[in-house]
């Protein structure tokens, strides 16, 4: 697995055997950016999150891609080392921080973000609640887009606030693209 644009376009991440950490493919994750690229926010100058961050190859695409700041959220310890030793790979950038956090249970937010991608293992039902505990924390900026990458057939009942521009489907994988209200009911 490799990073695909930008600053560091070609560097080999780390990924670990077996099937327990799966990170989001090369061909999907470029498929992400490209809608990411040409959307609003930009990833140029975001602060993006990503949440449940594995290997940390999104979050380390958008900082190759010129993201302002990048913090990756991961509990697992495996993927914790697997993460770390990606962000040592690229020279450990000061805008990069690696937090060990359960995802679904965010607390309050340092600050909000612009670009929030979430990986959660496949039907753990675990999107749904995050959506929610990124709203009650605060963590969404006024346009922040909200990215879920969830298996290809499963489904997901969005929470009060939430509203879906679009879906992408790339193999076993799916791309639902979300926007937050904060004026929302719920």
């Amino acid at each position: 697995m490799r990073i695909i644009a930008g600053n560091f376009r070609g560097r080999r991440l780390l990924v670990p055997p077996g099937q327990a950490i799966r990170p989001t493919g090369e061909r999907a994750r470029e498929a992400l950016f490209d809608v990411l690229e040409h959307g609003a926010p930009p990833v140029r100058g975001a602060r993006f999150l990503d949440l449940f961050c594995g290997t940390g190859a999104v979050g380390l695409e958008a900082h190759s891609r010129g993201a302002a700041e990048v913090v990756l959220i991961e509990h697992d310890r495996a993927a914790l080392k697997v993460a770390e030793a990606n962000i040592a790979r690229l020279g450990a950038p000061p805008r990069v921080r690696l937090l060990p956090r359960d995802a679904s249970r965010l607390g309050p937010a340092p600050h909000p973000f612009d670009l929030i991608f979430l990986d959660p293992p496949y039907r753990s039902g675990l999107a749904g609640v995050t959506l929610g505990a990124l709203a009650r924390g605060d963590w969404l900026g006024g346009d922040a887009r909200v990215i879920i990458e969830l298996a290809a057939t499963e489904d997901l009942d969005l929470p009060a606030g939430y509203t879906l521009e679009r879906e992408r489907r790339y193999g076993s994988a799916k791309f639902l693209f979300l926007r937050h209200s904060k004026n929302a009911a719920g």
